[in-house]
């Protein structure tokens, strides 16, 4: 019994001293720059945007070598332009994903 009161103390102690010493402690804020949810949307939405912009980048160049590579069959071809078709669809939306935020944003307030 008195090993769990002597126990019981020191964790108290221990917090006790914690408090006080965190207390000093000033964390820097990592986001750079973002106080509120709106620009923290903002800035995950250009990184979307420049993300699904590569991609889509890709996404155009695999197209055509699937083109290149269809020998005249026209699954092969449906294929490359329906890939064509998405990648430049995906580039459209990751190009606007900020304004899509922003007009959201503005909706909402």
């Amino acid at each position: 019994m008195t090993k769990q009161i002597v126990l019981l103390l020191a964790l108290i102690s221990l917090f006790g001293l914690a408090s006080s010493t965190l207390a000093a402690v000033v964390i820097p804020n990592p986001l750079g720059g973002v106080n509120d949810f709106g620009q923290l949307l903002l800035k995950i939405a250009q990184a979307v945007g420049v993300l699904i912009g590569a991609l889509g980048t890709i996404m155009i160049i695999v197209a055509g070598i699937l083109y290149l590579t269809s020998a005249g069959s026209p699954e092969k071809i449906k294929t490359a332009k329906t890939a064509l078709i998405y990648a430049i669809a995906g580039i459209a939306i990751g190009i606007s994903a900020t304004a899509i935020v922003q007009t959201i944003l503005e909706i909402l307030k």
